[in-house]
Formats: C-alpha cells, structure tokens, sequence
C-alpha cells in the first residue's frame, strides 16, 4: 500500500471513528479533549460535530491552521504528562478523548501511548470513550464501526 493510500485510510477512519464516537456519548454530558492538535483537522472536525461541547485541545506547540485555532483558554500547551495533570486538577471530565500523539516511530509512540495511559485515564469520566491510532492500556477495549479495520484505529471505554 502506498504512503498516500496509508494516510487516506488513516483519515477516514479516524473520520469514521469520531463520528461513531459522537453517538455513544450522547448520553454523557462531559467534554471532549482531542490529543495533538497537529494541523488542527481533528479538532476543526470535532468542533464541527460537537458544537455544544467543551473541546480541550493538547499539545506542544500551536502550529496548526489558522481556521483551526482554539480559543487560548482551551488549548493546554507543553508536555503531555503536566496538561494532563493540570486538566484533572481543574476537575473536568472527559466524555470523549481523541489520542493523536506520535512521532512516526511505532516503538517509541506505543511506549508512550502505555506511559500516558494512567494520566488518560485520570481526567475520563466512567463510560467516556477513547479513540486511538496507539493501544492504550488499563481501557476496555471495544470494536468501532464495521468500516474501520481492527488494526487501524483502536476503541476504548474508560
């Protein structure tokens, strides 16, 4: 499969993924944070289906496009482990949660992705959803949607 057929892939599924997402947590009534804002499309998508919703926005540097900037109160800039820490100090409550952190090396972002996973599951409210390119751990880990293919994007319940 070509690098460019890998990424359409990737993106509907991960497309696909939050859509479904959208439905299981309409019964929750907490925000929703997506991990890595990258480019910001996740986050441009997210706040397109979840216009009523809170989206907390993570990571290191603001770089994404202008179109897709959140507001500063709701962007948690720097490490991982300290805006985790600092979102579950402030007692927010995570209905949804989308983890894009990575590097491009499949070792280095597992490792991280299992490192992460305590402060994750710290902010999730009981019930609230994962979605993840990378396996989380200490999740119950659920099928997502019949158009995603099990490897490719992961599903979880705090």
């Amino acid at each position: 499969m070509s690098r460019l057929d890998s990424m359409l892939r990737r993106l509907t599924a991960q497309r696909d993924g939050l859509n479904w997402a959208v439905a299981q947590i309409s019964d929750l009534a907490g925000d929703v944070l997506d991990m890595g804002l990258g480019n910001g499309r996740t986050y441009d998508h997210l706040r397109e289906i979840l216009p009523n919703r809170r989206i907390w926005v993570m990571d290191r540097v603001l770089q994404c496009h202008p179109s897709s900037t959140p507001p500063a109160e709701d962007f948690l800039q720097g490490e991982a482990e300290p805006m985790l820490e600092k979102l579950a100090a402030g007692n927010h409550r995570i209905a949804l949660a989308h983890y894009d952190f990575g590097r491009g090396i499949k070792a280095d972002d597992v490792a991280e992705a299992a490192r992460l996973s305590p402060l994750i599951a710290q902010v999730m409210m009981p019930g609230g959803w994962l979605i993840s390119g990378q396996p989380l751990v200490g999740f119950e880990q659920f099928s997502g949607p019949d158009t995603i293919a099990p490897d490719r994007y992961l599903f979880y319940r705090a």
